[in-house]
Parts: C-alpha cells; sequence; structure tokens
C-alpha cells in the first residue's frame, strides 16, 4: 500500500493541496471562531464539518458533475450567488452575535450539530473547491495508473484529510488563547466584527469570481 502510494501522489500535488487548505477562507474563519468563543471541543467539531463539506466537491470531480457545472456559466452562478448570500447571512449573525457561533452560555452545549451543519454548508457552497477538483485533481492522475478512479479516490482522502488537520491545528489553537481574549469586552468586539468584515470581504470576492 504505501508504495502504491508513493507512486500515485506527487510532491506537487501535496504542495498545492497544502497551500490550499492553509488559504483564508470561510472554513478556516467558521473554525477559528468556534475555536475561541466554544473551545477545543467545538474548533474540532468545526473542522469535521469543513471536511465533510469538501466531499460533494470531490464526488463531484469524481464523477464529472464538477465539468457539467462550470462548462454551464448559468449553473456556476447559481452555486456563486448562493455561497454569496449564505456569507453575507453569516456576517450579519456575527454582528449580532447570534447563530450557532455565539457565546451565550445557554447556546454552548446545543450548538454541536447546528456548528457541523453550518461548517458542511460553508464549504458546499464554495465554488473554488469545485474548481479546484476540476483543474488540479484530474491533471495529478499518472497516465499510467491501473485504476484513475482509485488514484482520485486516494488523493481526494489526502485532501479531506489535510482540511481536517489544518483546520483542527486553527481551531485549537484559537481555543488556546480564548481564556485570555473572552476576557475582554474590546477584543470580543473587535473580533466579532472583523470575522464579519471578513465574511463580507470573501462574498464581494466570490461574487466577481469567473469561470
Amino acid at each position: 500500500m504505501l508504495i502504491s502510494m508513493g507512486s500515485t501522489v506527487s510532491a506537487d500535488y501535496l504542495m498545492t493541496s497544502l497551500l490550499i487548505v492553509m488559504s483564508p477562507g470561510t472554513g478556516a474563519l467558521i473554525t477559528l471562531s468556534a475555536g475561541l468563543k466554544q473551545g477545543s471541543r467545538s474548533a474540532l467539531l468545526a473542522a469535521v464539518g469543513c471536511t465533510l463539506g469538501v466531499v460533494p466537491h470531490m464526488l463531484a470531480a469524481i464523477t464529472g458533475l464538477a465539468a457539467l457545472l462550470h462548462a454551464s456559466p448559468t449553473a456556476f452562478a447559481v452555486v456563486r450567488y448562493a455561497g454569496v448570500c449564505y456569507l453575507l447571512v453569516m456576517a450579519w449573525q456575527t454582528m449580532r452575535e447570534s447563530g450557532p457561533l455565539s457565546v451565550s452560555a445557554e447556546n454552548l452545549q446545543t450548538n454541536g450539530r447546528k456548528l457541523v451543519l453550518q461548517s458542511i454548508v460553508a464549504n458546499i457552497l464554495n465554488p473554488k473547491l469545485s474548481l479546484f477538483f476540476l483543474a488540479f485533481l484530474p491533471q495529478s492522475v499518472r497516465p499510467d495508473a491501473t485504476s484513475p478512479l482509485q488514484s482520485m479516490l486516494l488523493l481526494s482522502a489526502i485532501f479531506a484529510a489535510m482540511t481536517f488537520a489544518v483546520f483542527a491545528l486553527y481551531g485549537l489553537f484559537a481555543a488556546a488563547l480564548s481564556q485570555r481574549i473572552l476576557a475582554s469586552q474590546r477584543i470580543m468586539a473587535l473580533i466579532r466584527w472583523s470575522v464579519a468584515l471578513a465574511f463580507i470581504a470573501i462574498a464581494l470576492r466570490l461574487a466577481t469570481a469567473s469561470l
């Protein structure tokens, strides 16, 4: 298995995937916010949700649905603007301190499922992920691969594992600093507005995205 994996996965794919995962985006913001406001358990739940949100993009690329999506400007626009609307809702909820990322005591024990769902939806509505899988995943399969499908599944699984590992580290780091930060209302207000503005900035960038 190790030999098969080594012959299937290139260093270029590993490096590119890591850079894509580490780049700031909606999933990273959700995980950081969850770790900061609700602790390490919520950070890990958010990381799980973000990882699950990657799976539909992988399946779409493997089955060819991503090619169909990006061949149709209308279909791409629908997904893109759905993502924009979702990000703007996230920004509004963050500014109002409502939704799964709120820190009210009565919500801390009941928002796990909502947090996972929110993280899944955030990554499903991110067409940049399907663009990555459409443009890069097929090119990373070796021409002499015995089973291209198995190779794509392996490469996708590696990307998913990277997503969980990196996002979990982001969230756990934020959770480790949360006690000091939560004690300051000014810092919390600054973080809340910064996260909201970041959601808006990502939404604007997504709105101007092109095929």
